[in-house]
């Protein structure tokens, strides 16, 4: 059975984030970075560092992308994420791994670490609080026009 490009993204992305939590990390979709970029999953590890997971459906979608790169400002760890059918070997080697298959991820390689400077962490982390509480409140109150106003 094909799936689209869109559903085959979503379901690495689903599946990412169930690791993420499996690892006791937690994730949140769709960050919007201050250097204007977007992060498919920034999730908060329990050492308080942040990983960024880039999600690739495909090798089209990862040769047309020269964005990924400037995640690593934003990250004290960088991982691609991809399912089993994405040709791994186009992906650099100093990225983390993770590879998605059904209902099941893991992680095939860890992502070296190339730390952030504290001042940059403390106002990531205030970035991600405020973003995923406000997400949150749309949720418990969807007629409040404010609650996504964090983005």
């Amino acid at each position: 059975m094909n799936i689209s490009l869109p559903e085959r993204s979503f379901a690495i992305r689903r599946q990412a984030a169930r690791l993420c939590r499996e690892l006791g990390w937690a994730p949140l979709h769709e960050v919007s970075l201050p250097n204007g970029r977007r992060a498919d999953i920034l999730a908060l590890r329990r050492d308080g560092d942040f990983a960024c997971i880039e999600v690739k459906s495909g090798a089209t979608d990862f040769l047309t992308d020269s964005k990924w790169p400037e995640y690593r400002d934003y990250a004290d760890a960088l991982y691609f994420a991809v399912d089993t059918d994405f040709p791994q070997s186009l992906l650099p080697d100093d990225v983390g791994l993770i590879v998605t298959a059904g209902d099941d991820a893991a992680m095939l390689r860890e992502a070296p670490p190339h730390r952030m400077a504290a001042a940059r962490r403390r106002a990531l982390t205030h970035r991600f609080a405020a973003l995923a509480a406000c997400r949150l409140e749309a949720i418990i109150d969807p007629l409040d026009r404010f609650a996504l106003s964090c983005e």
